[in-house]
């Protein structure tokens, strides 16, 4: 309600009488008081080494008693946070409502064409999750659903053209209230659904498969705790995978759907540490199974037309490595990044071999010859195009290849290939590619981002190289563009003559095209020089008209599993950079983007890499004034929340705050004794215990394991969840001993912020965290709203 109605007219009489009326103050508040956790200590041994850990209870699942402990400790957590928290109502409210106001207003995903029919997801007005739909693309086809899309409702022709799919609103109700979908596969008849539904109550994945026509499930398979999915017999069977007790993924079922046989077990794995994934090819030919172990990889096929006919294998290697085979036109092509000749390498690259080939082991022949120079970060196939993603002097690009490509005659320089370039926008840091279902369709799809332009939904027209923003959020009109068909107002850029000489890339025109912000917040690229001399990279954006003599700062990182960095736009840090603030992003080592060899250098024993290279990037913020001394905030999710909490242990008053997400804390004590499932992929990152150098180097590094007594430590807000899925108790844990060993400041609190569900999947309370967070720093550094 407007103010003019809340309050009584104001005259000029009482007005001056007003202006020397000094309100009575108010007594300030007290100081909150942080709670504190209970100690059981309780000693741990291994490799004749013993510590002590003093909150180990929080993590016994299974004790009653500790878990009665937990919850109380956790009440008084989340009422601790609100007082701390209490004077910056005001801060969080504003940033919320700013934050909130730019998410994007999308009542519907971009249109996937896939065969006859298009695949989008809406909201209804007034509801909390998604409902999945399809229409026809053939009957209606510049029929655009951007305002009113409830009842798919044609009001040329007065007929209905959506049908819908799902309900995930009656999937909530199903599940408890709670709706959260892992997988989604859409029989290549379009007759059936696969997908699977998180039951929280019993901590697994529910897989259900639904009839498209009828809305109705089917009564097999209802299988729990599955973790893959793949169709066969063009549709009419389901191949899911299941895990163990363990979270390991370990067999194969077979399920023919509307059969009232029992389910078929195609494959079982008792080694323990081996897991079991699977996915078809484009074409639906083949499922390929992939099992991996710490010492091999291995590639398996199953004729998806007779699943019951066994399985091939038709690629090995002694070692963790990434294996994705593609059938076309019968070759099959392995995209991995494997050893060669038992040399370890430091990038990707495809191996090509007929289907139907008699030689044993399977030959394989390279398609491309090596280039160090033009890296390939990914491939996606169609029936008659290869699409690459390229890296060139770390610049990305985009490119497509005609198929089929000549076999037998040896590898080519990609080079020399007739590659035609998509036009790009600057700052480029990720091309992801989309589902790209329609093996047989000339357009793919692809999510392009860069720190200054929120992320654009592109089709790219392979046979023209015509290519169109399907959807992209406009942040300076605060409005999305979300098209559906053909429509006149796509945006639709023609293709250029020019070969790999002269790759095709953005002008000034493209920029408006893209909704480029550069025009108002500069990225800049550095490379800091870390510990030993390796030059890490360093990306900073900030708002160009910050003319404030205040500099505070983000530096975000990650550094884990080879996973590229997050450095897209994001708008919730909008409301930062408008204040001044500068968002900058270190691309330590152990993270991706750089090569094989960049991952492993921050890894297992050589972890302590990313931690330095971090450190290194946050000085150079300070010294080279980038931003103020006492002003640098530390940012780190997941993993990234390792790295960050490593960093603040070595050097507690380089930061002056820190926001960690979900983070991974208590690494020695996860290892030892995983509650979380855990893969292979988790011990080849951080270390296998019974290994002495691993063991070491995580005791030297581990988080929880290495706060320091007696010292000052930044203000710190650590953020988790409720859900076990994401291990409350190592967020708990750090909070508590934190607060035990170090000294304590009221103006540095160590607050530990809890949600009850997964905020991701609700944008509204993703921003309402989002704004929390940013009060927080606020608060925390004194900057000026």
């Amino acid at each position: 309600m407007h103010l003019l109605f809340r309050f009584p007219a104001v005259t000029r009489r009482n007005y001056l009488l007003l202006r020397h009326y000094k309100a009575a103050k108010k007594p300030p508040s007290p100081t909150p008081t942080p709670p504190k956790a209970p100690k059981k200590p309780q000693n741990f041994s291994f490799h004749g080494i013993t510590w002590e850990d003093p909150y180990s209870w929080m993590s016994s699942l299974n004790d009653k008693v500790a878990m009665r402990h937990m919850d109380v400790y956790m009440e008084q957590e989340e009422k601790y946070t609100e007082a701390v928290m209490s004077d910056s109502e005001r801060i969080v409210n504003k940033l919320h409502f700013e934050m909130a106001s730019r998410v994007p207003f999308e009542l519907s995903t971009p249109s996937l064409r896939w065969g006859p029919w298009l695949y989008y997801r809406r909201v209804e007005e007034g509801k909390p999750y998604p409902v999945l739909c399809r229409r026809l693309a053939s009957l209606h086809d510049d029929f655009i659903s951007h305002k009113y899309p409830p009842a798919g409702f044609d009001f040329t022709t007065g007929k209905t053209v959506e049908q819908k799919l799902v309900d995930y609103n009656l999937e909530a109700e199903r599940f408890g209230g709670y709706a959260y979908e892992e997988l989604s596969e859409v029989s290549p008849n379009h007759h059936f659904l696969a997908y699977t539904m998180y039951d929280k109550d019993n901590g697994y994945f529910k897989l259900s498969v639904r009839n498209l026509n009828s809305g109705s499930l089917c009564s097999k398979p209802q299988a729990v705790s599955v973790s893959n999915l793949a169709w066969a017999k063009d549709g009419q069977a389901l191949l899911y995978v299941v895990t163990d007790e363990k979270m390991r993924p370990y067999r194969i079922y077979y399920s023919l759907i509307g059969s009232t046989d029992e389910d078929v077990l195609l494959l079982e794995e008792s080694d323990e540490n081996v897991h079991i994934s699977i996915r078809h090819t484009k074409d639906f030919k083949f499922v390929t199974v992939n099992t991996l172990s710490p010492t091999s990889s291995k590639v398996f096929l199953i004729n998806a037309a007779d699943p019951l006919s066994g399985l091939k294998l038709v690629w090995e290697s002694g070692a963790i490595v990434r294996c994705v085979i593609e059938h076309h036109q019968g070759y099959l092509y392995l995209f991995t990044n494997a050893p060669k000749g038992g040399q370890s390498v430091d990038y990707h690259y495809l191996l090509c071999s007929p289907e139907d080939t008699h030689s044993n082991p399977r030959k394989w022949e390279e398609v491309i010859v090596d280039d160090p120079n033009l890296v390939i970060e990914d491939v996606d196939f169609s029936d008659k195009y290869l699409v690459l993603i390229v890296r060139e002097n770390k610049k990305l690009q985009l490119c497509s290849v005609g198929l089929p490509l000549a076999f037998g005659k040896g590898a080519v320089k990609l080079r020399k290939l007739d590659m035609q370039f998509l036009s790009l926008p600057k700052h480029v840091c990720q091309i992801s590619p989309g589902p790209n279902y329609d093996f047989f369709s000339s357009v793919m799809r692809f999510i392009i981002s860069s720190p200054v332009m929120p992320d654009a939904v592109v089709d790219y027209d392979l046979a023209t190289c015509k290519w169109n923003i399907i959807q992209q959020q406009n942040m300076l009109h605060d409005r999305t563009r979300i098209l559906y068909g053909t429509n006149s107002s796509s945006v639709s850029v023609e293709p250029s003559d020019a070969k790999y000489s002269s790759p095709v890339h953005a002008n000034l025109e493209d920029d408006r095209l893209w909704n480029d912000l550069s025009e108002f917040y500069a990225c800049e690229q550095y490379v800091v020089p870390s510990f030993d001399g390796v030059l890490i990279p360093l990306t900073i954006v900030f708002a160009r008209e910050n003319t404030k003599d205040e500099k505070p700062g983000i530096l975000l990182g990650h550094g884990a599993y080879g996973e590229l960095l997050d450095k897209r736009w994001h708008s919730e840090f909008k409301s930062l950079l408008d204040r001044g603030w500068v968002i900058a992003y270190a691309d330590v080592r152990g993270g991706g983007g750089y090569g094989k060899k960049w991952h492993h250098d921050g890894r297992r024993t050589k972890k302590h890499n990313s931690i330095n290279d971090y450190v290194s990037c946050a000085k150079f913020l300070i010294e080279k004034d980038i931003v103020n001394e006492n002003k640098l905030a530390a940012w780190g999710y997941s993993a990234g929340g390792l790295l960050v909490a490593a960093a603040i242990n070595r050097f507690p008053d380089l930061f002056r705050a820190a926001v960690l997400k979900v983070p991974f804390l208590d690494i020695t004590n996860t290892l030892l004794h995983p509650i979380l499932p855990l893969v292979a992929d988790d011990y080849e990152e951080f270390g296998y215990l019974g290994d002495l150098d691993d063991f070491l180097a995580i005791r030297e590094y581990s988080p929880y394991d290495n706060v320091q007594k007696d010292v000052l430590y930044p203000s710190v807000l650590v953020s988790s969840s409720f859900n076990t899925r994401f291990g409350v108790w190592e967020a708990a844990k750090w909070v508590a001993r934190v607060r035990d060993l170090s000294i304590y400041d009221p103006k540095r609190p160590i607050l530990l912020n809890l949600t009850t569900d997964i905020v991701e999947e609700n944008r509204y309370l993703q921003s309402k965290e989002s704004a929390l967070e940013a009060a927080f720093l606020i608060k925390t550094m004194e900057s000026l709203i």
